[in-house]
């Protein structure tokens, strides 16, 4: 993974944990057979061309909303963090 791609990409994704789950779930995308977003005359790895197309702005993400637990409902609900979804611009 090349270094000047990931600072490129954190300035467009600031939360790096965001980050890993969005550059992970393209990569799965790309392994998959799905053709990349971005040209590019060298050979990139799956992480690299993930990593470019956040950082070009071709990929961009949302939050899952955080749900309220129901006062009706006796058991107690935690919040859980949810990987957020990953979308071709």
């Amino acid at each position: 993974m090349r270094d000047d791609y990931l600072k490129n990409a954190l300035k467009v994704i600031t939360d790096p944990n965001i980050l890993v789950n969005v550059v992970s779930r393209r990569v799965k995308q790309l392994r998959r057979g799905n053709r990349p977003l971005v040209e590019s005359l060298e050979h990139l790895s799956a992480e690299d061309t993930a990593l470019r197309e956040v950082a070009e702005g071709k990929i961009t993400y949302e939050l899952a909303p955080v749900e309220e637990p129901s006062r009706s409902n006796p058991i107690q609900v935690r919040n859980v963090a949810r990987a957020p979804a990953v979308q071709a611009a």
